[in-house]
């Protein structure tokens, strides 16, 4: 029929197009605290770029919000060996409407084909806690985490107002701090309590600013024999077991 048509609009074309054509003409900041301060909570996409490669394409949800992801990439970025925060700089777009298509998939299709390696991506950079089953997996030499592992000797500074202050106290606060995931042994079945020995087992710090290293020897003290400190590339577990990991170092008292 001459006098009707049916038209159907390519969305996710039209969006991509337009956030790829923003994104180029948009500079890099650089990934740090004073600068991502900037960045408005809400949702949207972002790029991080190492030594000015584009390596990784993320997105978040209004709730987790661009600036809270942005900072928590700060933390972790500082928390790494062989990463300078001022090698690491980023581009974030707020996006006022999301579809139910997936942005972030779309961009990352789009940069590949557009030979960009995108390093990051599907290496473990955003990845959260693998699980207690792969805690003696080998991980691939590109993986983010054999790269980039979890740096023992940087310094962090307490925010605790009085002493002394329980295991489990110190292990949120350096799980917050440092944007890596510090896992310990809960009480028991579906509890998401710390176990008890962590709630009772206390600790008091002679200064405010000690490495992670130095934290984790003053919980392993704390504890005593029968606990375990493993720092694995990536993460730190910390449970009531003698044990031997491939790739992970126990902490000494």
């Amino acid at each position: 029929m001459s006098h009707f048509k049916d038209f159907e609009f390519d969305l996710p074309s039209a969006l991509l197009e337009q956030l790829v054509s923003l994104f180029s003409e948009m500079t890099p900041g650089a990934l740090n605290n004073e600068t991502v301060e900037g960045v408005p909570e809400a949702q949207g996409v972002y790029q991080l770029f190492f030594q000015d490669e584009l390596v990784y394409v993320g997105k978040t949800d209004a709730d987790a919000g661009l600036k809270r992801r942005l900072l928590r990439h700060v933390r972790k970025i500082r928390s790494r060996c062989n990463l300078t925060p001022a090698s690491v700089a980023f581009k974030a777009v707020r996006v006022y409407v999301f579809t139910a298509m997936d942005l972030e998939n779309l961009l990352i299709k789009h940069y590949r084909e557009h030979h960009h390696r995108l390093s990051w991506n599907l290496s473990g950079f955003g990845s959260n806690d693998p699980g207690r089953n792969r805690d003696r997996s080998r991980l691939k030499d590109d993986h983010f985490d054999s790269l980039y592992p979890i740096d023992l000797e940087l310094p962090i500074t307490h925010r605790f107002e009085s002493f002394p202050v329980t295991v489990a106290s110190l292990l949120r606060f350096m799980k917050d701090e440092l944007a890596y995931t510090v896992r310990f042994q809960n009480a028991g079945g579906n509890s998401r309590r710390p176990h008890s020995d962590l709630e009772t087992s206390v600790i008091t710090l002679a200064t405010t600013t000690n490495t992670v290293r130095e934290l984790l020897r003053q919980a392993k003290i704390a504890l005593g024999a029968d606990w375990q400190i493993t720092v694995l590339p990536g993460y730190v577990i910390v449970y009531k077991e003698s044990a031997s990991y491939p790739h992970g170092e126990a902490i000494e008292a």
